[in-house]
């Protein structure tokens, strides 16, 4: 089944080159496009899109705003900031507004793809290059007021070892050829390391591990 994209960029240039990369990407199709977050909501409602790919930065209405509103608009879409800001703030506030996923505009064709199937996939994804920078913020959140280290999590060590790739921001596939293990048996592990935890986004997971003394700065 197709999964159909929505590409919202200022940049004429920048929505050429994604659009060229997603149509050599088997399975999935771009159905529309937007300079600006103003057109984003008619289209999303006129288009149904699976996935938005939404950049943050615009020149009218901005990616964060539309990204808000289309979370009232239709949750059903999921969203992927692909933007050039690797401000920490920026990040996370993203994050918390409710986009699956964060690919800086450097990427290559190989994680793009990555991307778009871990959201196909209803997870999360974090490009590599960044995941160090929302550890770093979510420390920086939490360092005064964080508890002594706990074993309440009650996670088994491989799920402590999945955990702490899914927080560096490795996709399930990456996750499975690192630890020689099947996609559906990494999709189990994180399935029941979010059930247990009670935690469902990758942002939260973050913060749990950094909280928890899981993982830290130099992990």
């Amino acid at each position: 089944m197709t999964c159909n994209l929505l590409l919202v960029d200022d940049h004429s240039l920048i929505r050429a080159g994604v659009r060229a990369l997603v149509m050599d990407l088997p399975g999935y199709a771009v159905i529309g496009e937007a300079n600006d977050g103003s057109q984003l909501l008619e289209l999303v409602e006129q288009l149904l899109p699976d996935i938005v790919l939404l950049d943050i930065s615009m020149r009218q209405t901005g990616g964060l705003e539309s990204l808000q509103q289309l979370k009232r608009v239709r949750p059903q879409s999921k969203v992927l900031i692909l933007s050039m800001h690797t401000d920490p703030a920026v990040i996370m506030q993203a994050l918390e507004s409710g986009a699956h996923g964060y690919l800086l505009k450097d990427t290559t064709a190989t994680e793009l793809e990555h991307a778009l199937e871990a959201l196909r996939n209803n997870e999360r994804y974090l490009s590599p290059a960044i995941a160090h920078t929302v550890i770093n913020q979510a420390l920086t959140r939490h360092q005064k007021n964080q508890p002594e280290p706990s074993d309440s999590h009650n996670l088994t060590a491989r799920q402590l070892e999945i955990l702490r790739l899914i927080v560096r921001g490795k996709s399930t596939r990456e996750i499975a050829n690192g630890l020689g293990l099947s996609v559906k048996t990494v999709e189990t592990h994180r399935s029941q390391i979010m059930k247990r935890l009670q935690i469902y986004d990758v942002a939260g997971l973050v913060l749990f591990a950094v909280r928890e003394q899981i993982i830290s700065l130099d992990d």
